[in-house]
């Protein structure tokens, strides 16, 4: 606020003007400080909620900018992103100081990157890979299309990113928002998961499919448990229901406290692949079995051979069917114990598929003709029914005690999640290193210098 007026001539375009303007003044005391107003840009709220989850998910967040030093130690202090193991930012000439060793060794010791040049965000990128980590940058300008393009995962701006930006990009955010990148890292653990849970309940219903027949043959059953238009029958109504389950299921609870799985990280690791067994087993163990029962019981010795034949399939049939909703059920959580009311809820799929396959085995089962012409079998009894329940509980008994046994060793530290298991990883067995950290064509001009007027 200034008080007197001053001559106008005595002020001339180019002037520059030292303290000597204001504080030695003819007229003495002239400016009077009435008011200071300071203008704050902090994160958005759910940044910094996102931010904190992405951290319970074992993933790391740094901040590069053009900055000073202290106001973006200062964001990162809100962020979160600054604290004892990251204590302080490190700037852009600090980091063209730098041989690519010692880079190597800051990138993991510092999450605030401030008055960094074009080239800086790009080193920064290659020495994160080079330490082995997976990297994601965002960016928005034509400055930041370089590191877009040498990172793992390039996100540009969908609403303030430039054209340049966008194409370098491997994901565009349609909000400008860094909350959906975590959300999208969330999607993504959820589709790996599904992926997984198909496999778990297709791979053992088709296969006790084909090994009934076989196991039953080998027992010298005098016909097959199961006949090939059921096996066909199982074959599409168990992919179309029960696997569809497993593929649209919502994140499950906890998905977002574990750490990123391995680099290189086959579908099937060692206890999915032991569940796949397992499950596999017990199927065709529980098929193969009420036949038997059925076929050596002195309760159907009032039917005639082609009577309990088809006793023996109808058994087999529901049996194989009912158990495979067992697997499915539960498959539905990867950890989380499936012996709670959550195994009906989350999913309306879930309790969908339960109803329309019951509604099918029966008609099935009942429906005079359709049972014995085409699927030949004939009516089921109580005491088969009870062999089909009995079959469901041991199948859904035994996938649950081993998943109680998965967890307790995950409890005790062991590795659960193929980390450190070679044959089933295919990502490299260590870091590449500094000597990996090669900058692509025309990187070292990105350094642009102001221009003199």
């Amino acid at each position: 606020y200034a008080a007197p007026f001053i001559d106008k001539d005595s002020v001339k375009v180019g002037d520059n003007l030292g303290p000597e303007f204001v504080n030695g003044r003819p007229e003495g005391k002239w400016l009077t400080m009435v008011g200071l107003c300071a203008i704050m840009d902090p994160p958005r709220p759910e940044c910094v909620q996102a931010i904190k989850e992405a951290h319970g998910a074992g993933v790391r967040v740094a901040m590069i900018t053009g900055d000073h030093k202290d106001t973006a130690t200062a964001i990162g202090h809100m962020l979160g992103i600054v604290d004892e193991k990251f204590s302080e930012a490190v700037t852009g000439p600090e980091l063209d100081a730098m041989s690519d060793e010692e880079l190597c060794e800051v990138v993991l010791t510092h999450n605030v990157f401030a008055r960094a040049s074009p080239q800086n965000k790009i080193r920064i990128v290659k020495a994160l890979q080079a330490k082995g980590e997976v990297t994601s940058m965002t960016g928005d300008g034509v400055n930041d299309a370089p590191a877009l393009k040498a990172a793992n995962m390039g996100v540009a701006m969908g609403k303030e990113g430039t054209d340049v930006a966008r194409e370098a990009s491997e994901m565009i955010l349609a909000d400008d928002n860094f909350a959906t990148i975590v959300y999208a890292v969330k999607q993504g653990r959820v589709v790996w998961d599904n992926l997984r849970k198909v496999l778990l309940v297709n791979t053992p219903i088709n296969n006790s499919q084909g090994l009934s027949v076989l196991l039953g043959l080998l027992v010298s059953l005098p016909n097959t448990p199961i006949t090939a238009i059921q096996i066909l029958y199982s074959n599409f109504i168990c992919a179309v229901t029960l696997g569809f389950v497993t593929a649209i299921e919502p994140a499950e609870d906890g998905i977002m406290v574990i750490p990123p799985r391995t680099v290189g990280k086959r579908l099937i690791g060692r206890f999915l692949f032991l569940r796949i067994v397992i499950g596999t087993c017990l199927l065709t163990g529980c098929v193969v079995g009420s036949a038997v029962i059925i076929n050596s019981h002195s309760r159907y010795d009032y039917l005639d051979m082609k009577g309990r034949e088809q006793m023996m399939r109808a058994c087999a049939f529901n049996v194989l069917d009912f158990g495979a909703m067992s697997v499915m059920l539960s498959a539905r959580f990867a950890y989380n114990s499936s012996v709670h009311p959550r195994a009906f809820m989350g999913n309306p799929a879930a309790v969908g598929s339960i109803v329309i396959v019951t509604v099918l085995q029966l008609v099935l089962t009942y429906v005079p003709g359709l049972n014995s012409f085409v699927f030949g079998m004939r009516g089921l009894d109580w005491f088969g029914w009870i062999l089909v329940l009995l079959s469901m509980v041991i199948v859904f008994s035994v996938m649950e005690i081993e998943k109680a046994i998965r967890r307790g060793l995950k409890a005790k530290g062991a590795d659960t999640d193929d980390r450190t298991t070679p044959f089933f990883t295919d990502g490299p067995s260590e870091a590449p290193g500094p000597a990996s950290m090669t900058m692509p064509k025309g990187a070292s001009k990105l350094n642009l210098q102001e221009l003199s007027h």
